[in-house]
């Protein structure tokens, strides 16, 4: 949270996750404006602005519950905003 996100910010990293274990806490940071700021969740949920479709169930990574936590990044991967995020990588390497 300090010298890696001086250096990610150097190379423009967009988005990054810090998963403090200790603190029982996750953070997601969006690169805006030149300055890390904290994605807020939507009742537990955060969204990457990066990778559509990247959703994490944030209470349910921190209590281990995979199942719901894997449930809700299915969720994410099967939306549209992810389909049309391939279609235009695929269009772009085609």
């Amino acid at each position: 949270m300090y010298d890696k996100k001086q250096v990610y910010r150097r190379n423009g990293v967009q988005e990054y996750i810090v998963w403090q274990v200790f603190d029982r806490k996750i953070d997601w940071f969006s690169l805006q404006a030149g300055e890390y700021v904290p994605l807020h969740d939507r009742h537990g949920v955060v969204q990457s602005r990066v990778f559509p479709g990247l959703w994490l169930a944030i209470p349910s990574l921190l209590t281990g519950e995979m199942t719901k936590a894997i449930a809700l990044l299915q969720l994410g991967l099967n939306s549209s905003d992810r389909a049309q995020f391939v279609e235009l990588l695929s269009n772009r390497l085609s």
